[in-house]
């Protein structure tokens, strides 16, 4: 096995959010490794904003949606104690958006949450399978169970 050097975690705001950041600042220690922080903001409207859009995190926003997702992305970076210079807010497809950071960026290994689920969300895939499938590093899925 290879050390990573470079390492991102793909984070969201759920319940299990926490858990999976733990388990990336965890191996970014034991591989000596820079630990990326990246939210993909899929979840709110955004008007003429082309996918891939990088979201400054030093200005404010006029718009609240995203004036909240972005003051719960910096409070997330700042208990991980991540630096500024690492941390990512991007407007799109989570898997498309983590995917192409990850190459352009030059990312060794990409940690995300992952449920496991089955029936409908199974068939039609997640955000964890497809990375596994598309992006050109390693990926690590950390298994979030309901009882977590």
């Amino acid at each position: 096995m290879h050390a990573y050097n470079r390492i991102l975690v793909a984070i969201d705001f759920s319940d299990y959010g926490n858990l999976v950041a733990k388990q990336a600042q965890h191996l970014a220690e034991i591989f000596n490794a820079e630990l990326n922080v990246i939210h993909i903001l899929d979840n709110i409207p955004m008007p003429d904003t082309p996918y891939g859009t990088l979201i400054s995190l030093d200005t404010q926003s006029s718009d609240l949606l995203l004036q909240v997702e972005k003051n719960k992305f910096i409070q997330i970076c700042n208990d991980m104690n991540v630096p500024p210079a690492n941390r990512w807010l991007v407007w799109g497809t989570p898997q498309q958006e983590i995917t192409e950071f990850a190459l352009r960026e030059k990312i060794d290994l990409i940690i995300v949450g992952s449920h496991g689920r089955h029936g409908l969300t199974a068939l039609m895939g997640s955000t964890a399978k497809n990375l596994i499938f598309h992006a050109e590093c390693d990926v690590l899925t950390v298994h979030l169970q309901d009882n977590q």
